[in-house]
């Protein structure tokens, strides 16, 4: 029998779970040195599976999970479970049932693909097959009906299998797997869906990104669109229709001089003001995203037309009767083509005409774009485009946009707009460490790694997430909604620290003009000083008489909010450094000897007594104590612990409460007497405020 051996890497490896889309699995790309094998069968091939290898290779995917695959056009974790196993050799069990009885092999119907014509006329020279998928009703490890699709590709781990086909002499070809034990890849599969792909990863040919400023909403389309060709605008109030699409403009133009009598001066030129058609936006966009149309049809790449803070501009005035191509069909082509002006059709005729591919020679074929379409000039739909004659977006045309909602009453957006549009709100959330290819880094536990950025000011840190988290609770209480908020990239870091005059020039000038409206706030109202005035944000420099920001009293408002400042040198204390007290402490009668032991044991003896609370509502007692903590957090739940920074999370206490629930206490940062002079000394701070909280707690001090 004759026989090929295909090495699998990830292309071909994607793993599809029950209920799941089909993309990515229809599909498997073989090399174009296989063929021979294939050649002489026609159009289809007839595969045969065997049970026990296919069962061999589901257990064997088990036996390395959890482990990254491609699930339609996202990454996602198969995690190991013994439901797992289960529901895979069940759908095994049901794939191999034939009238009611088992069997030991079953056959599936392959498409090969070779030398496929395209739609702009190229050839697509890869080799593989399609149609691999096939429904299989299958009875869940519950007992429980479900229904699913068979494919080949659940079955191959990425650079640990081989996928081996033999030609048998009844003609049919059997299929069987082999796995290594220690992975390998060739990379001859780099790239091979990835042009097919390309247009099922965005999902949203129009959506707007909103949110409240600095949420990260132009750097998340920025990291999106980053592998393709992207055009960015920015809306204005003085923005129209010739500043978004193209207008007649005076520029300077060398032309030959002329006498008086009209006659050209042979071999001299003079530069003049002439008026040319200037191609703005949404015009480029809209020329590029045809001309990879014309190259690549359905596989085109994508175009993006990106419009930066669109609600600033007026929509209705800037977009004219280019509103009506906004409604797409299900192909993903404007509904209504619209008749474009002299000019336009000019340019666009131009812009075609200027390389020969783009005449009228069948290279642009989208003639069941628009159902019903009749040419008010005779001619095809193509035809129609490529002259300018007509406007009408193709479906690899992307207009996304954003929009500040603290910005949404400056040009309100009428709804018959917003409906053409999806909205995607963008949270805000804490800031964190990018990779280079714009991921989130991890950290050993694969959890993303917090940014931390500081405000730096009057000698002290203080923490910008907890100051935004502190500072949106008063805006939302000011104005009752998100707009106004803050969000985590409303300022710039420099080595992840805010400075004072960038502190007071951005975030402080916002919220006096912008949110709290001037003197009367009460947020400006500091304790020791009253009633602060913008200008005392601000001081005389003593040695060159210079305006700069007053960090004290930068350092006032932020303790106001609650805010306490960390040490600069984050010299806090860590599991290699348990800090004894100089003197004995008790809690509830018992003795402790570290100075870190006493938060928690404190809060487990809180626990004791209080048998009937949830670890939640333990913590929500426990909460307004974080101000005594260097580090900004004594008690976490367990979502919390699992996201936080690991150098923290690792080093906490956790307390089991009667519910079945836990939580977990801080043990780092604790200080007591601290040696370095300026050190806070947050267990005293701690132990006051549990005195003062009068909780049933009992802690005293004796010096040593």
């Amino acid at each position: 029998m004759e026989e090929i051996v295909k090495h699998i890497n990830d292309t071909n490896a994607s793993f599809r779970q029950p209920n799941a889309g089909d993309a990515k699995n229809t599909d498997l790309f073989l090399d174009n040195e296989h063929y021979f094998l294939f050649k002489d069968c026609g159009e289809q091939i007839t595969v045969r599976y065997s049970k026990e290898n296919l069962t061999k290779a589901i257990l064997f995917i088990a036996s390395i999970l959890p482990r990254k695959f491609d699930q339609s056009a996202t990454h996602e974790l198969v995690k190991f479970s013994k439901e797992f196993v289960l529901d895979q050799l069940a759908i095994i069990d049901a794939l191999f049932t034939e009238d009611g009885k088992p069997v030991d092999h079953f056959t599936q119907v392959w498409n090969a693909r070779k030398d496929v014509p395209q739609k702009n006329g190229k050839i697509d020279k890869r080799f593989y097959f399609n149609g691999l998928l096939k429904d299989v009703l299958y009875t869940d490890y519950k007992g429980v009906q479900r229904k699913t699709k068979f494919t080949i590709r659940n079955y191959f781990a990425g650079g640990y299998s081989d996928l081996h086909i033999l030609k048998a002499d009844d003609g049919i070809f059997d299929i069987r797997i082999s796995n290594a034990k220690v992975p390998t890849y060739d990379n001859k599969e780099d790239g091979l869906e990835e042009v097919a792909e390309q247009k099922k990863e965005f999902k949203c040919l129009q959506q707007i990104y909103y949110g409240a400023p600095g949420t990260g909403k132009s750097f998340e389309i920025k990291d999106t669109t980053k592998r393709y060709s992207t055009i960015r605008t920015t809306f204005h109030p003085d923005s129209d229709y010739s500043t978004f699409v193209g207008a007649y403009k005076p520029t300077m133009k060398s032309v030959d001089l002329r006498d008086l009598g009209g006659r050209v001066v042979d071999g001299v030129k003079e530069e003049r003001i002439t008026y040319t058609f200037v191609k703005q936006a949404f015009l480029k966009a809209y020329l590029a995203a045809w001309k990879k149309y014309a190259e690549g049809g359905e596989t085109a790449e994508p175009q993006f037309l990106i419009i930066e803070e669109i609600n600033r501009g007026n929509c209705a005035q800037i977009f004219g009767d280019l509103f009506q191509l906004l409604d797409r069909n299900g192909n993903g082509f404007s509904t209504y083509p619209i008749e474009a002006d002299a000019d336009l059709q000019k340019e666009i005729t131009k812009a075609f005409a200027e390389e020969e591919k783009y005449k009228i020679n069948g290279e642009l074929s989208v003639e069941s774009a628009v159902k019903d379409y009749t040419s008010n000039y005779g001619a095809s739909l193509s035809e129609d485009i490529l002259k300018g004659r007509i406007l009408l977006l193709p479906n690899n045309l992307y207009i996304w946009a954003t929009m500040n909602t603290s910005d949404q009453s400056l040009f309100p957006i009428d709804s018959a707009f917003k409906r053409r549009w999806d909205w995607k709100y963008v949270r805000i959330t804490n800031g964190y460490e990018r990779e280079e290819d714009g991921k989130r880094k991890l950290d050993e536990n694969g959890k993303p790694i917090p940014l931390e950025w500081k405000i730096s000011v009057n000698g002290e840190q203080y923490d910008w997430w907890q100051f935004i988290q502190a500072i949106n609770v008063k805006i939302e209480e000011q104005s009752e909604s998100d707009d106004k908020k803050l969000g985590y990239f409303f300022c710039n870091a420099k080595n992840k620290k805010i400075d004072a005059e960038t502190f007071v020039g951005k975030v402080i000038f916002y919220l006096w003009n912008d949110v709290f409206k001037g003197e009367n706030a009460e947020i400006f109202n500091i304790e020791g000083v009253g009633q602060v005035t913008f200008d005392q944000f601000y001081k005389e420099d003593e040695t060159t008489g210079l305006t700069i920001a007053n960090e004290h009293m930068v350092s006032l408002f932020l303790k106001k909010l609650g805010l306490s400042a960390e040490d600069d040198n984050d010299e806090g204390l860590s599991d290699n450094q348990p800090q004894k007290p100089d003197w004995k402490v008790k809690v509830n009668g018992i003795e402790l000897t570290l100075a870190n032991s006493i938060p928690y044991t404190t809060i487990e003896q809180y626990v004791k007594s209080h048998p009937e609370m949830t670890a939640q509502e333990v913590i929500n007692v426990w909460e307004p104590f974080k101000k005594c903590s260097a580090r900004k957090w004594v008690v976490a739940n367990k979502d919390e612990i699992e996201n936080m920074n690991p150098r923290y999370a690792n080093y906490s206490y956790k307390i089991n409460c009667s519910d079945g629930t836990s939580l977990w206490v801080n043990k780092d940062g604790w200080m007591h007497h601290p040696i370095v002079e300026g050190r806070r000394d947050t267990i005293s701070e701690f132990i006051n405020a549990v005195k003062e909280a009068d909780l049933g707690i009992i802690i005293t001090e004796e010096s040593i």
